[in-house]
């Protein structure tokens, strides 16, 4: 890769965030997985991937039961951090979290495949199971009661969207001289300053 120069970013960092998931998406990544970093509001931290599912309007959303640890840690301390990593790049993102509206979680519950939505729906997640064969038993008797596969969303399952306050992009160069900018929310737009690799 060619040195990445501050004239080289777009003004807005979720334009720039679209341009390098294009090239990897060009270059056949899966664009949608990233880390999720949470806190409680002791300050212990916990990392887990999700999957980001949609920048619209400036923010990041991503969904998950609101019983697992990262909705508690949220419920606690409503910030957090994304990292994406794609060959030669990644993105931090920082900000605050704050559940979607219902009609969104809803609207993205219905569009996942039958098989996911029976999962989710049954799923006690990050809390401890007997075994697999008793999830597998609880989707089966699910399926039962929803042939069709018009599984609803259920009360505790729904999305977040983080609202974006700082950005870092960061460039591999093979002889370590890493390209970083990070990108701050201002008064007048974005703060774009470049950082030591």
């Amino acid at each position: 890769m060619t040195a990445l120069r501050r004239s080289d970013l777009d003004p807005d960092p979720l334009r720039q965030l679209e341009r390098w998931r294009y090239d990897a998406t060009e270059a056949g990544v899966d664009t949608t997985l990233a880390a999720l970093a949470t806190a409680t509001a002791g300050g212990r931290p916990s990392v887990r991937m999700v999957l980001v599912k949609g920048l619209e309007s400036g923010v990041l959303r991503f969904f998950t039961n609101y019983q697992s640890r990262k909705a508690v840690e949220l419920a606690e301390n409503p910030l957090a951090a994304l990292l994406f990593h794609w060959p030669g790049r990644q993105i931090r993102v920082e900000g605050a979290v704050e559940r979607l509206p219902e009609a969104e979680s809803d609207a993205y519950f219905e569009s996942r495949p039958p098989r996911s939505r029976l999962s989710a729906a049954v799923s006690p997640q990050s809390r401890a199971v007997e075994s697999r064969a008793e999830l597998e038993a609880a989707v089966e008797a699910l399926r039962e009661r929803h042939p069709d596969g018009e599984v609803p969303r259920p009360p505790d399952w729904g999305g977040y969207r983080l609202a974006p306050d700082t950005y870092e992009f960061w460039q591999h160069d093979r002889h370590r001289m890493h390209d970083r900018f990070r990108y701050t929310s201002a008064d007048a737009g974005w703060l774009i300053e470049r950082l030591g690799p």
